[in-house]
């Protein structure tokens, strides 16, 4: 007798996904780059790229640099702003039948506030997921998300000006991030999404000089995986909202350690660098894992882990 298809669909707030794998946002462009490489309408959600109110140009070069096992970024979050988003990038996402969620951030409060404003009742976006590793130029340019006073403040704000499915992308570069998840929740998060990079460095020993032009930057990349890993499994038993995990999923096995301990979904960064249709074969291998030991649902391995 044929084994029947598992079910993989899970929920993140509102949304349904069809499956628990989505694109980690600034990693897979606005989603038609990569339309001829894999079927999109088979991913469970695509994020695109982080947003700004207005376009942004970015760090100067060099702003990545390949390290042992993963990629220090110092992008500097460039895009094209909302405005051009919507009329330019948003047409071609509302013709996929899966659920389109738009990163964005700000460098002040009411930034944040105009754009979720300006992203609000928008067709074709289906939730936001808010970057608060960002600096804060109103406050000495502290970073929102490892400032609690702040973070809650900036959630908040944006809280009160948008309906959508809000989920807030943690920093790992904090001391205790269950506490920030936990944050994020009261001061009405619908869900989390971690972890972001953790800040690196590389140096160039020849000419003693720091090798990208920002000095520092996010590392990320398969190196990262076992702190992501120990992250979200510290926020899953800490908060009630769904949570997203990241950081460093390359195949199947990864994104299984991260649902097993109490992520619903996953997100897949840096892996799309060096294999386009490393989100496919993930959910291939979800499906196949599922079948192999018999299981009939995805939810029965999500928050399965024995201690």
């Amino acid at each position: 007798m044929e084994n029947v298809k598992p079910d993989l669909t899970t929920k993140i707030a509102s949304l349904t996904l069809k499956n628990p794998v989505m694109t980690a946002s600034g990693t897979f462009g606005y989603g038609e780059e990569y339309a001829d490489f894999i079927e999109l309408q088979r991913l469970g959600a695509i994020v695109v790229k982080g947003l700004s109110y207005k376009p942004k140009k970015g760090n100067p070069p060099p702003r990545l640099i390949e390290t042992p096992c993963g990629i220090l970024n110092s992008i500097g979050l460039q895009n094209i702003g909302v405005e051009t988003f919507i009329k330019e990038k948003l047409p071609f996402l509302r013709n996929l039948q899966i659920p389109v969620i738009v990163n964005f951030f700000g460098d002040s409060i009411s930034e944040y506030i105009k754009t979720a404003e300006a992203l609000s009742g928008v067709k074709g976006i289906d939730a936001l997921e808010m970057n608060i590793s960002c600096p804060n130029k109103e406050a000495q340019w502290c970073i929102f998300g490892t400032d609690a006073r702040t973070m809650r403040e900036v959630i908040e704000a944006v809280r009160r000006v948008t309906n959508l499915p809000l989920i807030v992308k943690l920093t790992p570069n904090v001391t205790d991030i269950a506490l920030m998840a936990k944050i994020a929740e009261d001061s009405g998060a619908d869900a989390v999404s971690l972890i972001n990079t953790i800040t690196g460095m590389a140096v160039d020993i020849i000419q003693r000089k720091p090798l990208l032009a920002n000095v520092t930057g996010g590392l990320s990349g398969p190196a990262i995986r076992p702190i992501a890993v120990r992250m979200v499994w510290e926020v899953c038993k800490a908060i009630k909202i769904p949570v997203i995990g990241m950081g460093g999923i390359t195949t199947y096995k990864d994104a299984l350690e991260f649902l097993i301990v109490g992520a619903k979904a996953v997100a897949v960064g840096t892996a799309n660098f060096f294999n386009p249709r490393a989100t496919i074969e993930i959910i291939q291998g979800i499906e196949n894992f599922l079948l192999e030991n018999n299981i009939s649902h995805i939810n029965q391995v999500i928050g399965s882990i024995k201690l």
